[in-house]
């Protein structure tokens, strides 16, 4: 497939500075590209490699305004960049039909154009939208509903009663609706709480691989429209994370905790239970979330604190070394002070 920079810049809501009609073939790294081929500078520290890379065309910010190349001129560059690149990249979709090696069950209600994969189990009374596509080993447990357009790769396990959006993509190895960590002491022992409640997961969801979103114990655990997850996360139960929200890989979220529409939560995270997170949080890698969270507000360190404040923490840490050693200097001063004077314990 091949278009002018000029169809792109209008794909993107962009500008073209320099040649317009220039034909673009594909997209590549800066270092990589070849001529046909376009890319792209997000970061301004590789702006040097813009005279160097053979691309017939470069993605830029704004602030770029000439170059011996064409130029695509946006404001997100970046994005940009991955509208584009999704053009060049996505393939029709083409339906595979029901693989014989597959069991689905007679109860089971299938939508138009589905592709069924080896392996795949499909239980009782369960409803496959139009154009699902199950890879092998995806296991759909009963009166679970997967909407239109979603893709489970291999080795996904639904359990029964879960309820799947529209455009959802599930990554390998990802479990949803597995039982909530739940247990009384009963004296020493530990008495397992029935999880009798379910998942859902809105329309157009992204979850990455093995991560596991437990089944509520009563009531539902719910992934709002847009929420991207990352690989290795753990979603405990009857936790709601609110619309377009980021959780990045190896974040743990304990039981019953709220987040909020576009939060963002780095890497490592954890969170006790039960704490509500505010709208527009941005969270640092390897915080501890201890209590609740105001809104619009960027939150580091363990327990999570404003950022602003933990930055003050920290430089006043990397001080402590001068800091210990002017405090022991006048701790020797006062001492020195305090001492009676050789000469007057003679005296007296």
């Amino acid at each position: 497939m091949k278009k002018s920079l000029k169809e792109l810049a209008e794909w993107v809501d962009g500008t073209v500075i320099g040649e317009g009609d220039v034909e673009i073939s594909g997209v590549a790294p800066i270092e990589e590209a070849e001529p046909g081929e376009i890319t792209f500078i997000a970061n301004p520290k590789y702006l040097s490699k813009l005279s160097e890379t053979r691309a017939s065309a470069v993605i830029v910010s704004k602030d770029i305004r000439q170059a011996d190349k064409p130029l695509l001129s946006s404001g997100n560059p970046y994005l940009a960049f991955g509208k584009i690149l999704s053009l060049y990249s996505q393939k029709p979709y083409q339906a595979r039909g029901i693989d014989s090696g597959a069991f689905v069950s007679p109860t089971a209600r299938l939508g138009k154009d589905i592709s069924v994969f080896p392996s795949v189990y499909i239980g009782d009374r369960c409803s496959i939208g139009d154009r699902v596509t199950l890879y092998p080993g995806v296991c759909v447990g009963e009166e679970s509903t997967i909407g239109e357009d979603s893709i489970l790769h291999p080795n996904v396990s639904v359990y029964p009663r879960t309820t799947i959006g529209k455009r959802v993509i599930l990554h390998a190895g990802v479990v949803i609706g597995s039982d909530g960590f739940g247990y009384a002491k009963d004296g020493k022992k530990n008495f397992k709480v029935p999880q009798i409640g379910t998942v859902e997961i809105e329309d157009d969801v992204e979850i990455g691989a093995n991560t596991t979103v437990d089944r509520a114990t009563l009531g539902k655990t719910i992934l709002r429209r847009g929420v991207k997850i990352d690989n290795l996360v753990q979603v405990a139960h009857n936790v709601v994370i609110g619309d377009d929200s980021i959780v990045v890989a190896q974040v743990g979220i304990s039981g019953s905790t709220k987040l909020g529409s576009n939060v963002t939560v780095g890497g490592q995270a954890g969170f006790v239970g039960h704490v509500s997170i505010g709208d527009n949080v941005m969270i640092g890698a390897q915080s501890g979330v201890m209590n609740d969270l105001a809104s619009n507000q960027a939150y580091t360190g363990s327990p999570a604190i404003p950022h602003r404040e933990f930055m003050r923490i920290v430089v006043s840490y990397l001080k402590l070394p001068d800091m210990k050693k002017l405090l022991s200097d006048i701790d020797r001063r006062l001492k020195k002070i305090e001492q009676p004077d050789a000469s007057e314990n003679k005296e007296k």
